[in-house]
């Protein structure tokens, strides 16, 4: 999907300097050190890691690549696999039919147009099966350390409690915190969020009173 890029956003002082409070609290709460949720110990485990996440936790995703690294420690032998297997294999991850054809395609592609190496630009990664935008911003964010802002479940729902942004879309989404965020806080703002979404502000009951944002949040239960 592609989005035309808006002119940038505006901003009165008071909410420019209610987004500087809202990232010095954050970075307070929890650093500023860089952290990936999904286990991996190269780009292409990450990628597919990150192939497998959607609308799966990465603690389900977590638990399958263990094994699954192990049974399929390279490339050639995910592009190799028999896709029936590979199903049963990541099954609990949810979607398991058009997430194993998308890794085997996704794997024969990284080796014959790559030379086996992840590619680090948005459209490559997104001409590779099963790689959206967010998976994309997750490889540049976490591999490359390109600016890059990873538009999940938490983010998007955080991000519109807080007013940084009113759309549903999450590539519209992506380029309003673009907007408003400054560069070196794209990567940290998604880890930050994350963090905050699973254990404060989580989707069913929010800890609103312990929340260390009460103050500036504008969701309607503040």
């Amino acid at each position: 999907m592609q989005v035309k890029k808006v002119q940038k956003k505006r901003l009165s002082k008071a909410e420019k300097a209610r987004i500087k409070e809202i990232l010095f609290r954050l970075d307070t709460q929890y650093g500023t050190d860089y952290k990936c949720y999904l286990e991996h110990e190269n780009p292409w485990q990450l990628l597919i890691a990150t192939i497998l996440s959607a609308q799966c936790t990465d603690a389900r995703v977590n638990i399958v690549t263990k094994d699954l690294f192990v049974k399929y420690p390279t490339l050639e032998a995910f592009a190799a696999a028999d896709v029936k297997e590979l199903e049963q294999d990541i099954r609990s991850t949810g979607f398991y039919h058009n997430k194993a054809k998308n890794i085997i395609a996704c794997t024969k592609t990284l080796i014959e147009k790559y030379n086996g190496q992840v590619p680090q630009k948005l459209e490559d990664l997104t001409s590779l099966a099963g790689v959206g935008r967010k998976t994309a911003n997750v490889i540049r964010g976490n591999i490359y350390y390109d600016p890059s802002i990873v538009v999940d479940t938490h983010v998007k729902r955080i991000s519109k409690k807080l007013g940084l942004t009113k759309e549903d879309d999450p590539v519209k989404i992506e380029f309003d915190l673009m907007d408003i965020l400054p560069k070196d806080h794209w990567i940290i703002y998604n880890i930050h969020i994350i963090r905050l979404g699973r254990t404060i502000c989580t989707a069913r009951s929010p800890k609103c009173e312990e929340c260390f944002l009460n103050d500036l949040c504008k969701s309607e239960k503040n």
